[in-house]
């Protein structure tokens, strides 16, 4: 016998299961924040079941009128949205898990101005045909507030773009597959 296959007892399977569950959740809520910033309907729909109810600030509601509310209210405020996904714990129990999802959301306004806001995202996520997805979302938004506006750093850099720029749709470089350097190696200082 191996050291593996020695060591994989039935607690550790047990162990790699909920890992591998936890990391499933976790990826759901990256679908969330990826979608509404990238403004992919199909993506953020992916992090919900059908029958979800989400409660946010003022927004009551399912996913579909939760990501065009949203997609909305940010298209036309911001240039620029951005989801983090910080500090998260999660408690399984069977086809059912609670998580608490710290973020930060940050968004270019229109008017140049940026708007922060930080809160947390405590969801009861459900195991459905093979898939953990969110049934219920409650946001709790904790404090928010604008901050100074600057240029954004090395916008007047000619070969930038060709790496892509960041958008709001399947154009990002995100999207790009395979993803590849179109630029000249250049070392600042050199």
């Amino acid at each position: 016998m191996t050291d593996a296959q020695v060591s994989m007892t039935p607690e550790k399977m047990a162990k790699l299961e909920e890992l591998l569950h936890r990391q499933e959740i976790y990826d759901c809520l990256v679908r969330f924040s990826r979608g509404i910033d990238r403004f992919d309907r199909e993506v953020f729909l992916s992090a919900f079941h059908e029958d979800a109810q989400i409660s946010a600030g003022i927004f009551v509601g399912d996913p579909v009128s939760l990501y065009e509310w949203a997609q909305s209210m940010h298209s036309e405020g911001q240039a620029a949205t951005q989801h983090s996904l910080l500090n998260h714990s999660c408690d399984i129990e069977g086809d059912i898990a609670h998580s608490e999802t710290y973020y930060l959301y940050v968004g270019r306004n229109r008017d140049d101005t940026n708007w922060m806001a930080g809160g947390r995202y405590i969801d009861r996520l459900e195991y459905r045909a093979g898939q953990w997805k969110i049934a219920f979302r409650n946001n709790a938004i904790e404090w928010s507030g604008t901050v100074p506006t600057m240029d954004i750093p090395f916008a007047d850099v000619a070969d930038l773009p060709l790496n892509g720029v960041p958008s709001r749709d399947v154009n990002d470089p995100s999207y790009q597959r395979p993803l590849l350097n179109r630029r000249q190696p250049f070392i600042p200082g050199n």
